[in-house]
């Protein structure tokens, strides 16, 4: 076994100098003024106490700097995840409740073990089965979910509910209820921190500050307002006034160890974890993929399952909850100019230290700077244009998209992706159950052979090409076998048949016993069967039963070789049945004339 497969750290490892050194700290401060704010949001957004969010951000990133193989994703708690963990742990618990946050570190654990053993069995294609539409329709319903649940910290209400009607129904019950004074600071940091991410760094262009402290300053943003609404709660006991605050967080780092848990919080954390670990991973490579691309680096797909499953066994012993790789904080790790892995456990050591000094000046951060914060992050998330592409392009992903994104809105995440899963798979088996099969001719001048509906190509009378577009398998196989029959039924001339197999890459049983079906049914027809372009693989396991022996026709290598083949045929027959006649005449004749 080579560790260099199983531990990525020992290959980058090597050829570290000074200069990758100083790009991942560059990167690594940058990201850490910009985690800092994010982890106290997403871990309030996961209902579970702020500290906990920043507990989520420290071990993950050093498991994965050692067996992750991305050197920009940044590992740590995201908007969906957290929304998904409030979800799956608020049916056991009560927020706020011990409970509450042992079933969170469980879900971290269970999703942890699930994402390692998917990468150690080489599993990573699950993932698959969520399509890219499915995936956007999901996170633009979860972005609206989201900003919808913070409109409760903006307006110093209380709102319940993970999907929309819910929230929407508690927040119209306690409108009455709204705090003046949460709603000014909520809309000043939501103002400021919408001015920061769209304008800010043309502002201080003006000002002709450089690209780089521009950028620093930008990504800075988010702590400045926090410090700023930190000052406003003290300055005017916002506390005093009905404005909600973070409170007392613990000072420190949490011990290593995992909580005591029974068998039946296991067996209702299952579904959820992985469900959690399938969505994260999509989001994580996607993001992961997409980075390496632009320094044309690789990443392994199963490694990075390993890489994951790790951190969140991290996290779980570290006392957080689930984490994957965020989409922006990567991309601003990548901008700041990370060049290895170790730009996140540089990122982890600057939670570390915040964790162990700013703490205790969280208590008077009001919850609602914290929710202007989640509101502004999950603005990306949210693209209706994923809509009208579909509905473009396809009707049957349009459908998909829009089952997915109704049914998270309406039913919750957990309901909306199982039934965004459950359209694509729906979707898929229906065309593949009728698969495009075309009648095709040759292409005047040419060896190519296409659809006699779209091109003007030569026929030959009697002999009918039909070009599969399609794996034959169980769930075609008869539909193959009606085409081609009622296709001979309505050429009652036809002496052959050829099937181009070019598009086929597999044939299971189910599909061979059809094609003995249709070659005998055909050979009572008096129909020769024939077939082309058979690809090796197909061909290999054709080979090895009794079809090809008993076929009527042949088996070619390409479908020009196939209609040469029968035209010399023809001929043969022809020559060999007019010397039959004449044998058969000249003897009348003596008889006739002595």
């Amino acid at each position: 076994m080579n560790l260099k497969t199983y531990f990525p750290i020992l290959d980058w490892g090597r050829r570290y100098n000074r200069q990758t050194l100083t790009s991942d700290l560059i990167a690594a401060v940058i990201v850490t003024i910009m985690l800092i704010p994010q982890s106290l949001a997403y871990a309030l957004l996961a209902g579970l106490p702020p500290e906990v969010g920043l507990y989520a951000s420290v071990l993950p990133l050093v498991a994965y700097a050692i067996f992750g193989t991305s050197s920009a994703l940044a590992v740590g708690p995201v908007a969906v995840v957290s929304l998904m963990t409030a979800t799956a742990v608020g049916r056991l618990a009560a927020e706020g409740s011990v409970d509450y946050t042992s079933a969170a570190i469980i879900l971290a654990l269970l999703s942890g073990v699930m994402l390692a053993l998917m990468g150690l069995f080489r599993l990573g294609f699950i993932a698959n089965f969520l399509s890219h539409p499915v995936i956007s329709g999901f996170i633009t319903a979860s972005g609206l979910i989201i900003a919808t649940s913070q409109v409760g910290g903006l307006l110093g209400i209380k709102t319940e509910g993970h999907a929309m009607p819910d929230l929407l129904m508690s927040i119209i019950e306690n409108i009455g209820q709204i705090n003046g004074h949460t709603v000014a600071v909520g809309f000043v940091a939501l103002a400021l921190l919408l001015w920061i991410r769209l304008d800010l760094k043309n502002w201080l262009a003006r000002f002709g500050v450089p690209k780089g402290p521009a950028t620093v300053i930008v990504r800075a943003g988010p702590v400045l307002v926090v410090f700023l609404t930190m000052a406003w709660s003290g300055l005017l006991e916002l506390g005093a006034k009905g404005v909600s605050l973070v409170g007392q967080v613990p000072q420190g780092l949490p011990l290593l160890t995992l909580p005591s848990f029974n068998l039946d919080t296991v067996q209702q954390l299952l579904v959820p974890a992985l469900i959690i670990s399938i969505v994260g991973f999509v989001e994580s490579i996607s993001v992961a993929q997409t980075l390496a691309a632009k320094r044309r680096e690789r990443i392994s797909p199963n490694q990075e399952l390993i890489g994951l499953g790790a951190s969140n066994i991290a996290a779980a012993i570290g006392g957080g909850y689930p984490v994957t790789g965020g989409f922006a904080r990567s991309v601003v790790n990548f901008d700041a100019g990370a060049a290895t892995p170790a730009a996140g456990a540089f990122t982890a050591i600057g939670i570390a230290a915040a964790t162990l000094l700013l703490t205790p000046f969280l208590a008077l951060l009001p919850k609602a700077t914290l929710s202007a914060t989640i509101v502004i992050a999950v603005l990306t998330l949210v693209d209706f244009s994923i809509l009208a592409r579909a509905w473009r392009y396809s009707k049957a992903d349009f459908a998909a998209v829009a089952l997915t994104l109704a049914g998270t809105l309406l039913l919750g995440v957990e309901i909306g992706i199982s039934l965004g899963v459950g359209a694509s798979i729906l979707i898929f088996l229906y065309r593949s159950s009728q698969p495009h099969a075309a009648v095709v001719g040759l292409v005047p001048g040419t060896e190519h052979y296409r659809n006699v509906k779209r091109h003007k190509v030569d026929t030959v009378p009697g002999v009918l090409s039909i070009r599969i577009d399609e794996s034959l398998y169980f769930a075609n196989a008869h539909y193959l076998e009606d085409l081609v029959i009622a296709q001979v039924a309505a050429n009652p001339g036809l002496t052959d048949v050829v099937l181009m197999c070019s598009a086929v890459n597999a044939i299971d049983m189910s599909a061979l016993e059809s094609l003995e079906a249709i070659a005998s049914r055909l050979k009572d027809m008096n129909v020769r069967l024939h077939l082309s372009e058979v690809k090796g693989p197909v061909m290999d396991r054709l080979a090895g039963t009794d079809f090809v022996a008993h076929l009527s026709g042949q088996v070619h290598l390409s479908q020009h070789q196939a209609m040469l083949a029968i035209a010399q045929h023809r001929l043969a027959a022809a020559d060999a049945d007019g010397t039959q006649k004449s044998a058969g005449r000249a003897p009348q004749q003596a008889a006739t004339h002595p």
